[in-house]
C-alpha cells in the first residue's frame, strides 16, 4: 500500500514537474537581434512587465522599422540611443506615442533597454537606448516624476554596445561615423 502511495506522489510529482517546464518554455521572453555596422547584439523583452511598450517596440521590428536606422546619440558613460534616424539625420515616421510603463519593477541597469522620450511623459514612440551603466536617475520616480520605462535586457553582444558608447561623437552627442542598424530581427 504504502508502495502504491510513493509511487503515485513520484509520478504526480515528475507530471507537475514537467508541466512547469513546458509552461516555461512556452514563455520565454522574445528576443530581437541586432545587427550593426560594429557587430551584433540581442535584447529580450518582457511582455509582462511591460506589455505595450512591448508590442509597440516588436511591432516597430516586424515593420522593419530599425533596419537602416543610426544610434545617433552615444553617451558613454550614460547610454546609447537608436531607432528613429537615418545615417543622413532625417528622422523617421513614426505610430502614436505610446502610454508610459515606467512603474513596472524593471530599473534602468547597465545592459537594460528602454524607451526614449520627450519631457512629456507619454511621448515615447520608436526611439530606445540601451544603458551603458546602472542610471538610477532614470527609473520611475525620477527627477521628472516619471521615470523611462525599461521593458528588456541585453543577452547577447554587450561587446558590440560597448563598442558603439566608445564611438567618438561630435556635436549633440551624434557619432562621427554613423553606427548604422542593418536589421533588427526577431528570433522567437
Amino acid at each position: 500500500m504504502d508502495m502504491t502511495r510513493t509511487s503515485r506522489r513520484m509520478a504526480i510529482g515528475l507530471t507537475s514537474a514537467l508541466l512547469l517546464m513546458a509552461t516555461a518554455f512556452a514563455e520565454q521572453a522574445p528576443q530581437v537581434r541586432f545587427q550593426t555596422s560594429l557587430g551584433e547584439f540581442t535584447v529580450e523583452v518582457y511582455p509582462d512587465k511591460a506589455p505595450k511598450t512591448v508590442e509597440n517596440f516588436l511591432q516597430y521590428v516586424k515593420d522593419k522599422h530599425y533596419n537602416g536606422t543610426i544610434f545617433h546619440r552615444v553617451i558613454g558613460n550614460f547610454m546609447v540611443q537608436g531607432g528613429g534616424f537615418t545615417p543622413d539625420m532625417n528622422q523617421k515616421a513614426t505610430r502614436e506615442p505610446i502610454v508610459l510603463e515606467s512603474k513596472n519593477g524593471l530599473k534602468n541597469d547597465r545592459g537594460t533597454i528602454a524607451m526614449a522620450r520627450t519631457s512629456v511623459p507619454n511621448s515615447a514612440t520608436a526611439q530606445f537606448f540601451v544603458n551603458v551603466v546602472d542610471n538610477n536617475g532614470l527609473n520611475a520616480p525620477s527627477p521628472d516624476g516619471y521615470g523611462y520605462a525599461v521593458f528588456g535586457k541585453v543577452t547577447a553582444g554587450m561587446d558590440t554596445i560597448d563598442k558603439i558608447r566608445v564611438t567618438p561623437t561630435g556635436r549633440q552627442d551624434v557619432p562621427n561615423t554613423p553606427v548604422l542598424i542593418n536589421s533588427a530581427t526577431l528570433v522567437k
